[in-house]
């Protein structure tokens, strides 16, 4: 039996394409060993969101070639499918699957395994056929054969995570429901590499959901690229809300979490639906990139500063206790000092449980690639680093606020000589006394 190891980078959607991916290897017949070095095939889902996130990719097949030279490397993912020439010239890589392609991946392994290894030639490589993702005027249709036709989403978004909650290394397995975006932001490179909004139908979520749940999954993470457009691009339009709605009327999942949703998208209804639920984890992450109208203008969002309070101000009317996320970029091209001080005393006055900060970094194929007036590394580096200072200030603050709280916890696969961690709703990881299974939930006092 050919064995295989994968390793994922990037989002919960990545996650969750790793997720499949792993588990179709695992139907087709390939043993899934955890170490690059002892594998035979060494799957690499990538992203691209930042010039950083392509740099950790190519270090990761470096490192793969180096200490595996026999291993046949796969990288597909995001980063596979804006460049693919620039991974197939990298030694040791065999092929190169885009998003456009995942599913495909299964069957591509099981006929190359049936050859002879390195029936391609030293050095060669194979890119998958990229399909092209109607995004512009960017095409991304490369490769040396024949471009296939097929619908993108149900090819290859499908992601259900483990096969069961405690089959392989996540406890909390993810479902992608939405792919794809229309916004056109104007650092973004995703709508590039993901094509246009995708929804998955609602007979299938919930099918898949009783799957995982019959599989022992307790928690499940609902994921997208842009969550909030969920529905808005099938013939008989639902609403996410409406989805959530199934999900919990017809199956038995104990918790159900949302990944990340656009601002505009946290409505005043959607959160009385939240605070009614005590299924659904009080967890919201809303990005905001930039608490700087002249900037949120430059970067093609469509809400300003004030717009975005306003749903931090409902979120703590209607879910007081709730984790408020936030993703921030820093450095954006015309970024002044002003700029950057009017995002961090917002942050800095705000609820937040905690920040995701990027450096900005130019993508190849969008508005911001080419603009005007860049922001000087050394200085995107001190913001980042005060940012991060002022996250961790945060997260102290909500862990202070929610001192002698009562909360369910969901015991995760990581444990100490004395202690198991664990996972509240409001998404705060905990310590409790003693080693205890994955997957159990716990009632603690924080």
């Amino acid at each position: 039996m050919a064995s295989f190891s994968i390793e994922n980078f990037g989002c919960r959607a990545t996650q969750a394409d790793a997720a499949a991916i792993e588990r179709e290897l695992r139907l087709s017949g390939l043993a899934r060993v955890r170490e690059h070095a002892d594998a035979e095939i060494v799957v690499l889902n990538t992203c691209t969101v930042t010039a950083a996130a392509d740099a950790q990719a190519r270090d990761a097949i470096r490192h793969v070639h180096a200490t595996n030279p026999a291993a046949r490397i796969l990288v597909s993912g995001c980063y596979a499918q804006r460049a693919p020439e620039e991974l197939a010239a990298l030694p040791g890589v065999e092929w190169v699957v885009g998003n456009s392609h995942l599913g495909e991946i299964p069957g591509l392994l099981s006929r190359a395994i049936q050859e002879q290894p390195g029936s391609l030639g030293a050095g060669s490589s194979s890119i998958i056929p990229i399909e092209a993702l109607a995004v512009g005027e960017m095409s991304l249709a490369r490769g040396p054969a024949k471009i296939l036709t097929s619908d993108i989403f149900e090819q290859s978004a499908v992601l259900t995570g483990p096969a069961s909650a405690e089959d392989g290394e996540h406890t909390r397995p993810t479902l992608k429901i939405q792919d794809g975006c229309n916004h056109r932001c104007a650092y973004c490179v995703i709508p590039f590499v993901r094509g246009n909004s995708r929804s998955l139908a609602p007979d299938r979520i919930v099918g898949e959901v009783r799957s995982l749940v019959a599989g022992g999954a307790r928690e499940i993470v609902l994921s997208g690229i842009n969550l909030g457009s969920y529905g808005r691009d099938l013939a008989a339009k639902i609403s996410l809300q409406s989805v959530l709605r199934r999900i919990l009327d017809e199956t038995p999942l104990e918790r159900l979490r949302l990944s990340s949703i656009e601002p505009m998208d946290v409505t005043e209804d959607l959160l009385r639906f939240v605070a009614a639920e005590p299924r659904i984890a009080q967890h919201l992450h809303m990005p905001l990139q930039s608490a700087s109208n002249r900037i949120l203008h430059a970067m093609h969002r469509w809400y300003r500063a004030e717009h975005y309070e306003r749903r931090v101000e409902l979120i703590r009317e209607f879910v007081p206790d709730a984790a408020i996320g936030a993703d921030v970029i820093v450095g954006f091209p015309g970024e002044t000092k002003g700029d950057y001080e009017e995002t961090r005393a917002f942050i800095e006055r705000l609820p937040f449980a905690y920040l995701h900060v990027f450096s900005f970094s130019p993508r190849p194929g969008t508005a911001a690639a080419n603009l005007a007036n860049p922001v000087p590394p050394a200085e995107i580096r001190n913001r980042a680093r005060e940012l991060r200072a002022l996250s961790a200030k945060k997260a102290a603050e909500f862990r202070a606020a929610q001192s002698r709280r009562r909360h369910l916890a969901l015991t995760l696969n990581r444990q100490g000589e004395n202690w198991t961690e664990s996972l509240t709703g409001n998404y705060l990881k905990v310590r409790i006394s003693g080693r205890h299974r994955t997957n159990e939930w716990h009632e603690v006092v924080l």
